[in-house]
């Protein structure tokens, strides 16, 4: 049956003007009620501006001023729908959440992170959160505030005045040691030195892997790109079961997270454990949550406090009067307001974890629509945590929008930087420790401020990282 093109009159809940002839094409097809959107397949704006194979984000923010609250588009047969309403987004992860699997970006993932927390589903994802747990439990990771808090003291000290540094290689080095320390309980061995450039390896080469159609199916053809993930993925794993055969073969409990992934078990299921191939899946997964998204919301942090100087001077004052000249403790993060303050209002505008998707395993009813099962649903933080409705001036740097006032008033699903519902991060207290112990560590002694000529582009690949790094000289400034 061919699809009924109508129109409809824009609700006030919509922002923005349509592309073509001022009104909404919404269509109607056996049966099912799409949102409005692009008349064409995607493929076919390939010239248009908004369109760049590597950057949805593009298109993202054009199908969010355009159509508002939700948007429809194909590619080929596929049906897809960009959500762009925090409410239909609680709809999605949680009223509805069983009717919805993982998109299949992110199911992608599964070539190189196998079954890990980030991409199992269904029971598989319960039992592995529930052996997890116990590795993120709050009195666990406590133990590793002064672990944080030493490497950072340490690159503050190394740092010179007056030296042009790049903070997002900075911020990559400091986190990459401090999951060393915290996942295997080694310092940066060249193992885990590897362990990092493979990683970064396949980070380049994500886009090809998304883009390229069912690239699962392919890994053994001679495809240089495949051919170059598959080398990388090898060494990795080779690097990551040495690394998990030596802690069994010690028999020691090393206090990091894979000793405690080692000894966890299934309390609810069948008191199992982790397979060896298991606890790869999960080092790899805590691997690039823990060492990527911290270090990228720490540099763009950078960024933001380089471009207000107002916000920047706020931050040193708190960390003067509650710090006064010694190193922060785990003790001082409830006094640390502010400087929460400041990584919250980042990570609204920067989020790490920039988008989500999930796919319809049934026929569904979102708002006002009926969409069939197989269509993919696509949000972004990136662009929710942006929209003027919720947050007034949303390119404007303003850190009290998260004193706690300001966040009683706020539905959970206006800000998720680290997800929402059944899938939300686990490590996320752990990397709210760590961001908060490193900042205040590095901004009580130095002032980084930004070189002037550089241009900052976001990359949305797994996370939201600078394209061109953050140059920036080190200042020094007095308690």
């Amino acid at each position: 049956m061919m699809p009924e093109a109508r129109t409809e009159t824009p609700s006030p809940d919509f922002t923005g003007a349509p592309e073509e002839n001022r009104e909404w094409v919404v269509l109607e097809r056996d049966g099912y009620r799409f949102p409005p959107g692009l008349r064409l397949n995607l493929p076919l704006y390939l010239s248009r501006r908004f369109f760049r194979v590597g950057n949805p984000i593009l298109l993202f923010e054009h199908l969010a001023s355009t159509y508002g609250r939700m948007a429809h588009y194909r590619i080929g047969p596929s049906d897809i729908v960009l959500v762009n309403e925090p409410e239909f987004v609680r709809e999605i992860l949680i009223h509805q959440a069983q009717h919805f699997i993982k998109e299949r970006t992110q199911r992608r993932m599964r070539i190189l992170l196998g079954d890990g927390l980030i991409t199992s589903e269904g029971e598989m994802h319960r039992r592995q959160r529930r052996i997890a747990a116990p590795a993120f439990h709050r009195q666990r990771i406590q133990a590793y505030s002064e672990l944080m808090v030493e490497r950072a003291a340490a690159m503050r000290e190394a740092w010179q005045p007056g030296t042009e540094i790049d903070v997002a290689a900075e911020m990559m080095r400091l986190s990459l040691q401090v999951v060393a320390r915290t996942l295997f309980a080694q310092e940066v061995t060249p193992e885990i030195e590897s362990i990092s450039h493979e990683v970064n390896a396949i980070m380049k080469l994500y886009n090809f892997l998304i883009a390229l159609p069912k690239a699962e199916d392919y890994l053994h053809w001679p495809i240089p790109g495949l051919m170059r993930f598959r080398r990388a993925r090898k060494r990795l794993d080779t690097v990551v079961h040495r690394m998990i055969a030596e802690h069994r073969a010690s028999g020691e409990d090393k206090g990091d997270l894979l000793s405690m992934l080692m000894r966890s078990q299934d309390a609810e299921g069948d008191h199992s454990g982790m397979t060896d191939e298991q606890l790869r899946d999960e080092v790899m997964t805590i691997f690039l949550a823990g060492y990527e998204t911290v270090a990228n919301a720490l540099t763009w942090t950078w960024m933001l406090l380089g471009q207000n100087p107002e916000a920047e001077k706020k931050l040193h004052v708190e960390l003067d009067e509650v710090l006064a000249g010694r190193l922060p403790t785990l003790e001082d993060i409830p006094r640390l307001h502010y400087t929460e303050m400041v990584l919250s209002e980042s990570m609204r505008l920067y989020p790490p974890a920039w988008a989500m998707g999930r796919q319809a395993t049934v026929d569904v009813e979102i708002g006002p629509y009926k969409l069939p099962a197989g269509t993919f649903f696509f949000f972004s933080q990136y662009l929710i945590q942006r929209n003027p409705e919720h947050f007034p001036h949303p390119l404007h740097f303003e850190p009290e929008r998260f004193t706690p006032e300001q966040k009683a008033g706020r539905s959970k699903f206006v800000y998720f930087p680290f997800g929402a519902g059944n899938r939300q991060c686990i490590g996320e207290s752990f990397a709210w420790m760590e961001m908060i112990l490193v900042l205040a560590t590095l901004a009580q002694h130095w002032r980084l401020r930004l070189v002037s000529g550089q241009s900052f582009e976001v990359q949305p690949k797994i996370t939201l990282r600078p394209k061109h790094g953050i140059r920036v000289f080190a200042e020094p400034r007095a308690c």
